[in-house]
């Protein structure tokens, strides 16, 4: 049910409008108090999901309850009850953040309209958040060994700033799992995160998906199209396997971090963009710059900090507990039983040459899961882990 507060020192104007919203749906379950002390007093110990307030009351006004709602509660929606005279305080509190405000005596469809739109939003913020939750729990970082943990403590420092990261390590070991939490960390989480695989999009087209093109710019470029670099600002861009670039795309990338701008393939206008930028390989760069395929000036414009992901063999700790998180993940999403497995096979897959690293170790599980006894035993792991 949807919980409702009206705060209101009219009683005939409380009565009415508990009356008109708990008539439209009989999923509102309405409260009501007299004052905007007590009004808030109920809101500090209990979940409301609106909250209606009127501006003119005794001991304390609806702008003051207003302020202390949006410090005590700020993902409720607050509809400002307001008399003849208070029109420019009602619009005035909505610069502070009210979601509307109604006007006495209230219009039957207006409030309700209002009531439910207030109440679509607030369901809509707790989906986001619920979603944004399954998300961080895709992306979570699991151990607890050393590397692991200087690696989490080296994020907490670095997320809430700007500051460009260059996150290295071999194939498998989760370079996204450490860009998705930096960015999730900052205050850029609100924006988006866009991922750009350099390694998956051929070298010909790299530019246009970075930066966009005109209409016309190229063969198949039939109307304007926005990069990623545009989708991605006010957030995080993250240049996976950026090793992989063209020499002509890095000189570009290398400009929109000097200059904070861009320009669409085919135009010559400048875009302005504001874009924390993370980058991820797989390459020795420092190889890659003395054999000539890489931008030592672009190298140095990423590598603000360097976060090295440990190989999995060297983080051989941490297998026991990214088994048993496999399992409960890849129980749920085959349907299966969880099986347990023994500690002579977890001794054995700790042994385990993991040159696949973590991914590797993910398939192992789940081919052990599908293959193994109900207990996988070590004579399993022999039998199912290097197939």
């Amino acid at each position: 049910m949807s919980k409702i507060l009206i705060i209101e020192d009219e009683d005939a104007i409380r009565r009415v409008l508990k009356r008109i919203i708990a008539d439209e749906n009989k999923a509102y379950l309405v409260e009501d108090v007299e004052d905007g002390i007590k009004g808030l007093e109920l809101v500090q110990n209990n979940d409301y999901d609106l909250i209606l307030c009127d501006i003119k009351m005794p001991k304390m006004d609806g702008v003051e309850v207003l302020e202390k709602l949006k410090i005590l509660k700020p993902e409720i929606p607050v509809i400002m009850i307001s008399g003849h005279g208070d029109l420019d305080t009602a619009v005035q509190t909505m610069r502070m953040g009210a979601y509307d405000y109604i006007s006495k005596p209230p219009d039957l469809n207006r409030l309700l309209n209002t009531v439910r739109n207030a109440l679509d939003q607030k369901q809509l913020i707790v989906e986001n958040r619920q979603l944004k939750k399954k998300v961080s729990k895709k992306y979570e970082m699991i151990g607890e060994s050393k590397p692991i943990a200087h690696i989490k403590q080296m994020i907490d420092k670095v997320a809430p700033t700007d500051a460009r990261v260059l996150i290295t390590g071999p194939n498998g070991t989760g370079k996204e799992l450490v860009a998705h939490r930096l960015h999730d960390l900052s205050e850029r989480s609100k924006a988006p995160m866009v991922e750009v695989n350099c390694a998956a999009i051929p070298s010909e087209l790299i530019e246009s998906e970075l930066f966009g093109h005109v209409k016309g710019s190229f063969t198949g470029a039939n109307k304007d199209r926005a990069g990623k670099f545009e989708a991605a600002n006010a957030g995080t861009i993250f240049l996976d396997e950026i090793g992989d670039m063209s020499l002509s795309a890095q000189a570009k990338v290398l400009r929109a971090l000097q200059e904070s701008k861009i320009s669409r393939v085919g135009s010559d206008k400048d875009i302005k963009v504001d874009v924390r930028v993370l980058a991820a390989t797989n390459k020795d760069l420092r190889k890659e710059i003395a054999e000539g395929r890489f931008r030592e000036d672009l190298y140095h414009r990423l590598a603000v900090i360097l976060i090295e992901v440990p190989s999995l063999n060297n983080r051989r700790d941490d297998v026991p507990v990214l088994i048993q998180h496999f399992i409960n993940i890849i129980a749920k999403e085959q349907g299966i039983t969880p099986k347990s497995f023994s500690k002579e096979a977890i001794i054995k897959l700790q042994d385990y040459n993991w040159t696949g690293n973590i991914r590797e170790l993910r398939n192992v599980v789940e081919r052990l899961l599908i293959l193994g006894e109900q207990e996988i035993s070590a004579t399993d792991v022999e039998m199912f882990a290097s197939k």
